[in-house]
């Protein structure tokens, strides 16, 4: 009988006992595509976040994507990490999945096509999913949305979710079939880390990214199932595909929405109203949580 005390070293993976070893071996390992479990253990936490804090640790190679259920209140951080990533984000209502994220809206309430900190992320029922409260890129896109299985496959050859080229879209897809919805939930997304403008000509060109290490924070006024694929920008002008590495990070920040809401009145009606409108959504749907009110003004009360 062949003893199960057999290492990994002497029996490799072609054994049960070698493969489990091995396998066993690998625990505690943080390599640049997995998730950190609990997040708490990330080993490099921004400075000023208490790292037990972390919901949400992990680093998204090129090609690759991840999705997350976020509650009120979290603050959503994408990195940069080596300057060539660009972030594709959708999102959707956690507690309504048919409330979405409506780029146009996004675009349109604001008056404002370049996306930067201040600026809503707005649903199709006209709440604010989340807010850009800090941005060290500005290089983002709100126009363009993701790239697609033909448009990669004309240029890269391939934009197929295995290949080496996957498309925008078609990841998003999978992340959104995991959390029960279709390919018909994934309307026009946006971008960020990978910059566009629109010259006078209405021609719209690409303004590459920003440095290594530029980062997005968002903050989550209602719970939302974010997906981040990281792919390509339709503008991108790389012949090849070659998208790096963004990490995503989120801690639990409900003093930065209460903070906001004490500086409502600073900012534009429209964002006021979109703001109240989700503060009305949220109350109604959790009454018991009214003594923890973030909103200041006499309008929101």
């Amino acid at each position: 009988m062949t003893s199960t005390a057999t290492t990994a070293g002497e029996a490799g993976t072609s054994t049960t006992a070698g493969a489990r070893a091995h396998a066993r071996a690998q625990a505690g390992t943080i390599t640049d595509s997995m998730p950190v479990v609990p997040a708490s253990k990330w080993p490099t936490p921004p400075a000023d976040v208490d790292a037990a804090l972390l919901t949400w640790a992990e680093t998204v190679p090129g090609g690759r994507y991840t999705a997350k259920v976020l509650g009120r209140g979290t603050r959503l951080r994408l990195r940069d990490v080596h300057g060539t990533g660009c972030a594709n984000i959708m999102a959707w209502r956690a507690d309504a999945p048919w409330e979405r994220l409506n780029v146009a809206d996004t675009v349109k309430v604001p008056w404002q096509a370049y996306l930067g900190a201040g600026h809503p992320l707005l649903s199709d029922q006209g709440n604010v999913l989340a807010t850009v409260v800090a941005d060290t890129s500005g290089r983002h896109d709100a126009l363009c949305g993701t790239t697609t299985l033909a448009g990669n496959t004309a240029k890269y050859g391939a934009g197929e979710p295995e290949s080496g080229s996957p498309a925008g879209r078609e990841l998003l897809v999978l992340a959104a079939l995991k959390h029960g919805l279709t390919r018909r939930d994934v309307p026009p997304t946006l971008s960020f880390f990978h910059g566009v403008r629109v010259d006078q000509d209405g021609t719209m060109v690409s303004t590459g990214n920003a440095d290594a290490g530029s980062y997005v924070d968002l903050l989550v006024h209602l719970p939302i199932v974010v997906a981040v694929a990281n792919s390509a920008h339709p503008l991108d002008p790389s012949p090849v595909f070659s998208v790096g590495s963004v990490e995503v990070l989120a801690w639990s920040a409900p003093g930065d929405l209460a903070d906001l809401a004490r500086r409502i009145d600073d900012t534009d009606p429209e964002y006021q109203r979109a703001f109240g409108n989700s503060e009305d959504v949220w109350h109604a749907a959790h009454p018991s949580l009214s003594e923890a009110k973030p909103q200041t003004t006499e309008e929101f009360r």
